[in-house]
């Protein structure tokens, strides 16, 4: 309910509007009331006031002093004015402080309910412009974070959206980490990491991974502190797999974006190195210097074949490059396939410098096979499949990530109740950002696409099965047959019946 204080100095005015007036018809309680400014002011400084009633001629402070110190409190007050004075100096001043009316006595009841009423509705309209529930918080948290951990977001822009959202971001020292699981409540316990844990920030990226950030003070002691936080994460999710990965410890004011990036190279060493519970950058380094340390592979060549999708060119790399490697002096097979994971590991990178997740099992898969692998002939090969695969999802389909789980999800749920809202709600991107992305993506706006997509099961449905129309329609999502035969006859350009007919 909306709060409301009253200062006259005649008491049965005072009164009078506590009575007259039926407050909680209108969403308000009187909290407080007083006989002159300075005593208001005192109050209203310990009492949260939306609304003042005032008088402007009282004894101590006068009314327009009382609302030039009560916007000081809130300058989001809303202020009707009561007076004997039909002064147009007086209204002139109330007008420049911005009041809702300036009332006569004796009072016009009707015109000060109607006053309330005006006064209460600009507030609820307000309320509703400004008021974040707590998806549209949690997509804006994520917008931010993401373009700052990796620098796209103007100082002034993130200083505002920060101070907005509650978001600590001034502690010397950062570290970012990455969480990859299938566990649907870790979001939830993330989150309710972020709010008990000064210091935590949590969002989830463009790629879907769960990131968790550390701002520190002292990193030689805090950083054992967020490890800890992690296992019980960990615990937490009981034997659901979760892979954890911790980027480097940086400097604010240096190069923090650069402990996201290294968390998620962490990430895919994940199933390389023998640890357990979490990857740390520090290790992958180690790892790397072992695999580089004596022998060299073409990289940027490999970038290249990768951005050009070209699979002769980059079968021609591996053969080249492992033909010399494999009668390279002191070579042994632990070193050849270290080589070839990094070579996996590199691979996947480009695609996240592409900002492309095609073939999502490309590292897991390809990485069993190398560990599998007897020969160096079976090494090379499972090189090849891997490589070969990823560059054939990269040709076959070049939209985006997230259009690619959405077009995903209707293929397995198109008989279900789909919106824009719903899927923006479980893969973490804003409805209307979603819809303007889907367009863009598939020609078609979301809704066409799904009655289209609806539609063709439709068609093999009556060509394949005798079940009867109104039941096909709801096996292919459609509750009304009505709607069901309008979209059948506009995509198809006869009714269902006459469909099957013709067959």
């Amino acid at each position: 309910m909306y709060k409301v204080f009253i200062v006259d100095d005649e008491p049965f005015i005072i009164e009078g509007l506590y009575d007259v007036v039926d407050w909680s018809k209108y969403g308000i309680e009187v909290v407080g009331h007083a006989e002159n400014g300075r005593k208001a002011l005192e109050k209203m400084a310990v009492i949260p006031v939306d609304i003042l009633i005032t008088d402007i001629s009282m004894p101590v402070m006068t009314g327009l002093e009382l609302i030039e110190g009560a916007r000081k409190l809130n300058r989001n007050l809303k202020v009707i004015i009561l007076s004997g004075f039909d002064d147009f100096a007086y209204l002139k001043e109330g007008m420049r402080l911005g009041i809702e009316n300036y009332l006569l006595k004796p009072i016009n009841l009707k015109e000060l309910e109607e006053t309330i009423a005006s006064t209460t509705d600009k507030m609820n309209k307000s309320r509703r412009e400004m008021r974040l529930d707590e998806y549209d918080i949690n997509i804006l948290r994520s917008n931010i974070l993401y373009r700052w951990i990796t620098d796209r977001i103007e100082p002034e822009e993130l200083e505002e959206r920060a101070t907005l959202l509650g978001l600590n971001l001034n502690l010397p020292y950062v570290m970012a980490s990455i969480l990859r699981a299938d566990f649907t409540p870790l979001e939830s316990c993330l989150y309710q990491l972020m709010d008990q844990e000064p210091g935590v920030l949590y969002f989830r990226d463009n790629d879907g991974d769960h990131v968790v950030i550390f701002m520190m003070k002292d990193p030689d002691t805090e950083k054992a502190r967020a490890i800890r936080l992690l296992q019980q994460v960990r615990e937490y999710c009981y034997e659901e797999e979760l892979s954890i990965s911790l980027g480097s410890v940086e400097s604010l004011g240096g190069n923090y974006k650069d402990s996201y990036l290294h968390a998620k190279e962490a990430q895919e060493y994940y199933l390389v190195l023998e640890q357990p519970s979490y990857v740390d950058y520090v290790d992958v380094q180690a790892k790397k210097g072992e695999a580089a340390e004596s022998y060299s592979v073409q990289w940027p060549e490999y970038a290249k074949g990768i951005a050009g999708r070209d699979k002769q060119v980059l079968f021609d790399l591996i053969d080249s490059d492992f033909d010399r490697l494999r009668h390279s002096q002191g070579m042994i097979p632990t070193t050849l396939k270290s080589i070839a994971v990094e070579m996996v590991i590199r691979l996947k990178l480009e695609l996240n410098d592409i900002q492309y997740t095609a073939a999502p099992d490309f590292v897991k898969n390809t990485m069993t096979d190398i560990m599998d692998s007897v020969s160096i002939d079976d090494l090379i090969t499972a090189v090849k499949e891997g490589v070969g695969g990823l560059v054939d999802s990269l040709n076959n389909d070049v939209k985006s990530p997230v259009i690619q789980q959405i077009l995903h999800h209707i293929q397995h749920h198109y008989n279900e109740d789909l919106s824009l809202k719903a899927l923006g709600a479980q893969y973490h991107i804003h409805p209307v950002y979603l819809g303007h992305l889907f367009h863009k993506e598939t020609g078609e706006n979301f809704t066409e696409y799904i009655n289209r997509y609806r539609i063709e099961r439709a068609k093999e449905l009556l060509r394949n099965t005798s079940t009867k129309v109104q039941d096909i329609a709801k096996n292919v999502g459609y509750w009304e047959t009505g709607y069901f035969y309008k979209q059948f006859k506009k995509f198809v350009g006869v009714s269902p019946r006459d469909f099957r007919g013709m067959l």
